[in-house]
């Protein structure tokens, strides 16, 4: 009986709920899952189905064959890949640069302040709005261009056109900055002080640090971020088409004008192959992005 009373007491509560927690989340999940099907899912069946078969619902590969073989289709390639990659690239040096400059501010200051708003604001700005204001500063009457033709300095007399691929890619830039300087102020932030004091307690230079230490830290992230400016820009077609008016061969605007029958009748399923082949084209650069992030959280401050 003592044995008994002494021993302790059988923990009598019940088991957390674990199972039911499990399924009350995955409840959750219906309303976002049903949102992806219908407003993914649907059109993403819809250009792959169309893509694979002709006009008259047969299954065929011509559609695409055509998409990655005519001659006004790799134009349209090459001025996609071309303005994308360029303005990814000087997106993210400038954004790199601005996101580094303004971290080196003291917390809270109103440089700190006005760029993380105008960062959060002007990556988004984009469409027919942002065509509207760079034809009004930079068009052939635009304001910019009235300044600088007083000054003595006529960019269309030197052969600039904002209806060019240069004037579209200087559009690009300017929402590539700031959308660069919002995906790596996180990585950045991550560079511990303690990192930098034991480079420089080892006797290392600036310049050994942020060679052997810091670059290594960020390239994967840096990388990833580009990778994302250059889904950001192919991806485009708003600005593109209220700049140029189509004028500009690119893949975006190639689709519209195949699906509108403005170039052959009965062409809109080589438009549905167009937008199968940028599908595929940002799905192998957000697989890129992931896996490089996998590799850039390896250095996370846990």
């Amino acid at each position: 009986m003592t044995d008994l009373l002494d021993a302790p007491a059988a923990d009598t509560d019940p088991a957390p709920p674990r199972a039911a927690g499990r399924g009350r989340a995955l409840l959750g999940l219906v309303p976002f899952v049903g949102y992806l099907l219908v407003f993914l899912g649907g059109p993403l069946y819809f250009v792959v189905s169309g893509a694979l078969s002709d006009p008259d619902g047969r299954p065929t590969v011509a559609n695409v064959v055509a998409a990655l073989t005519e001659p006004q289709y790799h134009a349209a390639f090459a001025g996609s890949l071309t303005v994308s990659a360029v303005t990814a690239l000087v997106g993210a040096v400038f954004g790199t640069f601005l996101a580094q400059a303004v971290l080196t501010s003291r917390p809270g200051s109103p440089l700190r302040r006005v760029v993380s708003t105008a960062s959060g604001v002007l990556a988004y700005f984009g469409g027919v709005p942002l065509a509207f204001a760079f034809v009004a500063a930079l068009g052939q009457t635009g304001l910019a261009t009235l300044w600088l033709r007083a000054a003595g300095l006529d960019l269309y007399a030197a052969g600039f056109r904002i209806d060019s691929l240069t004037g579209l890619g200087l559009t690009y830039v300017y929402f590539q900055v700031p959308l660069m300087v919002i995906l790596v102020t996180p990585t950045l932030e991550g560079l511990q002080p303690q990192w930098r004091e034991a480079a420089e307690n080892l006797g290392a230079s600036a310049w050994a640090y942020w060679r052997h230490v810091a670059l290594p830290v960020l390239a994967p992230a840096v990388v990833g971020a580009t990778l994302v400016l250059f889904g950001n820009a192919f991806a485009a077609y708003a600005t593109a088409l209220a700049l140029t008016s189509g004028s500009i061969p690119l893949v975006p605007t190639a689709i519209a004008s195949a699906l509108s029958g403005n170039v052959l009748a009965g062409r809109q399923n080589v438009g549905l192959a167009l937008g199968m082949t940028m599908v595929v084209v940002i799905a192998a650069v957000m697989v890129a992005y992931l896996l490089l992030q996998r590799r850039a959280a390896r250095w996370a401050v846990r």
